[in-house]
């Protein structure tokens, strides 16, 4: 199944600007945006980027497609996020997010058309009152939901977790920032999922104990159904709710991550919940759940242009959902990614797998290979780019 979650770019929360500095230091550092003078608009930065990749991948069946080439993600982003009214675009096509172990089996292409909005990932106008600690956004937003971003070079590693793959996306609707001392909260409300149906809240708070120590908890879930015939990611593909598993959409999540840095260290531990009660009318017999831990990691070498970012995880599902490889799927996962960046340039070797401690369901059992029941997958890509 391709993932649902959030191809969204990364170059900050749009809800809530504020907290995109909140994030630790990422194996990769994009440059400082470039300034612009936006005329009667005020000062505007402009940043962006492009990669591709060529991947090898282990644990296919014979008719799928093993090594190739990709290109990944192209963005530009252009912002005013100063006085009264501000506002964020990106445009471009961001590459499906790609786990090791996922059935997808290699690299998604979502094309620019993924979303409801086509290239528009992501377009609102935020009004930040002057001396006040709120601002209140509109528009196409990001999702506020987990520690990881959907734009790949903004992630300690190529390949996202068991978590990230549950997460919501992009989406259409309204934010409020709250901002006072080390407190942030945000509140969102819209149509999750990319449906168009407004039933849908997210929530962020996030305390900065000091400068190397930030504990974020999140929410996000359903107020109300989302009926199966609602259109989702993809909308290229008129895909519905009923095709992508209706338990995804109609979910509770939350969860939580506490970021740590020390010099050139960052480590940040993550643990998410996510469930949906049982609804026959949605075609869900029985509650289903999915949990995932996760613990990332990026260093910095000094006076040097090389890093290592990477993660390890443990998943676990109950229940017929098929949240991530398969229903009641249990499972331990890595990946590792060192990287050298020039200035502009940069390139990475992201080596993942993702192993089935369980992958059994109903007497049956199902994973990776020609048989399908194969316990290992992994994956290697080697991915260049340029970021400005």
């Amino acid at each position: 199944m391709t993932t649902l979650r959030k191809s969204l770019l990364g170059l900050g929360i749009v809800a809530a600007s504020s907290l995109g500095a909140l994030h630790a230091a990422q194996a990769l550092t994009p440059p400082t945006a470039i300034e612009i003078d936006g005329g009667p608009f005020g000062q505007l930065e402009l940043s962006g980027g492009a990669d591709g990749y060529g991947y090898v991948t282990s644990g296919l069946a014979d008719h799928e497609q093993d090594n190739g080439i990709n290109l990944g993600s192209m963005l530009i982003e252009l912002q005013k996020s100063t006085g009264v009214l501000q506002f964020n675009i990106q445009i471009g096509s961001v590459d499906g997010a790609y786990s090791p172990g996922s059935v997808t089996g290699r690299p998604a292409e979502d094309g620019i058309n993924y979303n409801s909005t086509g290239p528009l990932y992501v377009g609102s106008v935020t009004i930040a009152p002057p001396g006040q600690p709120f601002t209140l956004t509109a528009g196409r937003l990001g999702s506020v939901e987990g520690y990881e971003y959907g734009t790949d070079w903004n992630n300690p590693s190529q390949f996202v977790s068991a978590a990230y793959w549950v997460e919501n996306g992009q989406y259409n609707g309204v934010s409020g920032n709250y901002t006072k001392g080390p407190l942030s909260a945000t509140v969102t409300f819209g149509d999750g999922w990319d449906t168009h149906v407004f039933n849908f809240m997210q929530s962020l708070v996030s305390y900065t104990f000091n400068s190397s120590n930030i504990l974020s908890l999140y929410y996000g879930g359903n107020l109300g159904r989302t009926g199966l015939n609602a259109r989702t990611y993809s909308w290229a593909d008129n895909t519905t709710v009923e095709e992508y598993g209706a338990y995804f959409i109609n979910s509770q999540t939350m969860g939580a991550y506490y970021m740590y840095t020390a010099g050139n260290l960052s480590l940040t531990p993550e643990v998410q919940y996510v469930y949906s009660h049982t609804d026959h009318v949605l075609g869900i017999d029985k509650t289903t759940a999915n949990f995932a831990a996760v613990l990332f990691g990026s260093y910095t070498f000094d006076k040097t242009l090389y890093s290592v970012g990477g993660w390890v995880e443990y998943e676990n599902s109950k229940g017929a959902g098929y949240w991530f490889v398969g229903p009641q799927s249990e499972g331990i996962g890595f990946a590792v990614s060192p990287a050298w960046q020039y200035k502009y340039l940069f390139a990475r070797v992201n080596a993942g797998g993702f192993y089935l401690t369980n992958n059994k369901y109903d007497g049956a059992s199902y994973g990776y290979g020609n048989n399908g029941e194969g316990k290992f997958q992994f994956t290697g890509t080697l991915q260049a780019g340029v970021l400005f």
